[in-house]
């Protein structure tokens, strides 16, 4: 299989979540992938999500209802461990589904909502920081 080729950053969608052209950063120094996660309630074995974000707005979300998710520790790099919510969900590079993990974070103060780590990456991408927008700029080609 070939790999394709990514950029550092990129736009990408979340059908399963209807978002669209959402700016994600490509972090090979990260494991786990990460969305923004505004809002979060666990009810009754189901968790309640809305994604929403004021400095990206296109990164705004109805209510999404979960019936499976998981939790998982993430050690940030300052070696800080924390306890997440993990989802699966799809996510679209280069017109192709993929099923990605993402844990739920509070990246408002983030530049990018969504960042997408080695997990996700290997054995389908690999990642030349000199390009940006890849899958993006093949999208709006076609």
């Amino acid at each position: 299989m070939t790999k394709k080729i990514l950029g550092r950053v990129d736009k990408v969608d979340f059908p399963e979540l209807k978002l669209k052209a959402i700016d994600v950063k490509i972090d090979t120094g990260a494991y786990t992938s990460a969305i923004h996660c505004s809002k979060i309630r666990e009810v009754d074995n189901k968790l309640y999500c809305i994604f929403e974000s004021k400095g990206h707005p296109n990164f705004k979300s109805d209510e999404v209802i979960f019936d499976t998710y998981t939790y998982t520790d993430v050690k940030s790099s300052n070696g800080h461990k924390e306890n997440r919510y993990k989802i699966k969900t799809t996510v679209v590079f280069f017109g192709k589904s993929y099923k990605i993990n993402l844990t739920l974070s509070t990246r408002e103060d983030m530049k990018f909502p969504v960042l997408i780590g080695r997990q996700f990456l290997k054995h389908k991408f690999l990642v030349d920081v000199d390009i940006e927008n890849q899958s993006y700029k093949q999208t709006i080609t076609k």
